[in-house]
C-alpha cells in the first residue's frame, strides 16, 4: 500500500471508514508492533517472536513466513510493511554464524525507521516451559527497570524508552487492583540485559492492602546489546512534539510547592475597615471621652483645610 492509495477519494463506506482510521490524529490510536521473522531464522527465535507476540496481543501482527531483509542496511521493506499493516513498532528476528540469535527492536516515525537496537539472545525459556497459568489477552502490564545503565548511557537510556513504547499498551485514565495482573522486569547488570516475566499473586495479608506474590510466567531472556541506530537529536525531539491543542494551558497566579500543594493569588481593591459593619456589642461601643476626642480631631481637621 502506498501513499498515492492514502490520497485517492474512497468510492465506499467502508474504505472510507478505513481512510479516517489512518489519518492523522491528536490523540493517536494504539501503537501496534508488527514481528518478522528473518530468512535463516531458526527455531529459538521463531519461538521468542511467538511468546512476544502472545504478551503483546491483541496490538501486533505476526508474520509467519520469512521475509529476507536485513534492518541495517536496507529499511525499505520494514517501511513498507509499516504502511501496510498500519505498525509503529517492530520486531526482527533472524540468525547467523556471525549474529546468531539476533533480535532488532525499533520504532517508526512517519513510517520510516526512527530509531533500532540489535539484541543478542543468549538464555532463553519459552511461555510453555513453564507450566502454570498465564494473564488473558490483552492485560496491560507494568513495567520494572533496574540497573544504573538504563539512566547513564545513551544507548540504554534509547533502550529504555523503546522497551517502554513497546510493551505498555494502551493509555488508561483509572486502574483497577485487581487488573494489576503481571510484572515485565528489566535488570541491565554487567552488560547484559536480563528480560522477565511475573504474574502477579494477591494474597490474604488480614488488612485491607493485599499480600503481593510474584510467580515467574515467562518467557525469560537473557540480552546482550549488539548495534544501534539511534536518531539524531532534532529528529528525536521532533518525534516528540506535542501538537499545540493538547499542551495544558497555562493558568495565572496558580503556584505548586516542592509537596505538590497548590497555591492560589487573589487580587483584591484597598478596603476601607473602618466602614467594616461589625456587630454591634456592649465590649464596642465606643465610650463618650472617646467620642469628644473624635469630634475635635474632626473639628481641627475641617478648621486647617479651610
Amino acid at each position: 500500500m502506498n501513499c498515492a492509495f492514502l490520497n485517492r477519494k474512497p468510492k465506499t463506506k467502508r474504505a472510507k471508514r478505513f481512510l479516517e482510521k489512518r489519518e492523522p490524529k491528536l490523540n493517536e490510536n494504539i501503537k501496534n508492533a508488527m514481528l518478522i521473522k528473518g530468512g535463516n531464522a531458526n527455531a529459538t527465535v521463531t519461538q521468542v517472536l511467538k511468546d512476544v507476540y502472545a504478551l503483546k496481543k491483541p496490538y501486533g501482527v505476526l508474520y509467519k513466513k520469512k521475509n529476507i531483509t536485513r534492518p541495517f542496511e536496507d529499511q525499505t521493506s520494514l517501511e513498507f510493511f509499516s504502511k501496510k499493516s498500519d505498525c509503529s513498532l517492530f520486531m526482527f528476528g533472524s540468525h547467523n554464524k556471525k549474529r546468531p540469535n539476533n533480535l532488532v527492536i525499533g520504532r517508526m516515525y512517519d513510517h520510516h525507521v526512527l530509531d533500532m537496537i540489535e539484541l543478542g539472545i543468549e538464555n532463553f525459556v519459552s511461555l510453555k516451559d513453564i507450566k502454570n497459568s498465564k494473564c488473558p489477552e490483552g492485560t496491560k502490564p507494568m513495567l520494572i527497570f533496574a540497573g544504573d545503565d538504563f539512566d547513564v548511557t545513551e544507548d540504554y537510556r534509547r533502550l529504555k524508552s523503546l522497551l517502554i513504547d513497546f510493551f505498555r499498551g494502551p493509555t488508561v485514565s483509572n486502574i483497577r487492583l485487581a487488573g494489576l495482573e503481571y510484572v515485565l522486569h528489566f535488570t541491565a547488570l554487567n552488560g547484559k540485559i536480563y528480560f522477565r516475566s511475573y504474574k502477579l499473586l494477591l494474597k490474604k495479608s488480614g488488612c485491607r492492602t493485599p499480600r503481593i506474590e510474584l510467580e515467574e510466567m515467562g518467557p525469560s531472556l537473557d540480552l546482550v546489546l549488539r548495534r544501534t541506530h539511534l536518531a539524531s537529536d532534532d529528529l528525536y525531539k521532533l518525534s516528540m512534539k506535542m501538537p499545540k491543542a493538547l499542551k495544558p494551558k497555562k493558568k495565572k497566579n496558580i503556584s505548586h510547592d516542592t509537596f505538590g500543594t497548590t497555591y492560589g493569588r487573589i487580587h483584591m481593591q484597598k478596603q476601607d475597615l473602618s466602614k467594616l459593619q461589625t456587630k454591634k456589642m456592649k465590649g464596642l461601643k465606643k465610650r463618650p471621652a472617646e467620642r469628644i476626642t473624635e469630634d475635635l480631631e474632626k473639628k481641627s481637621k475641617r478648621v486647617k483645610k479651610n
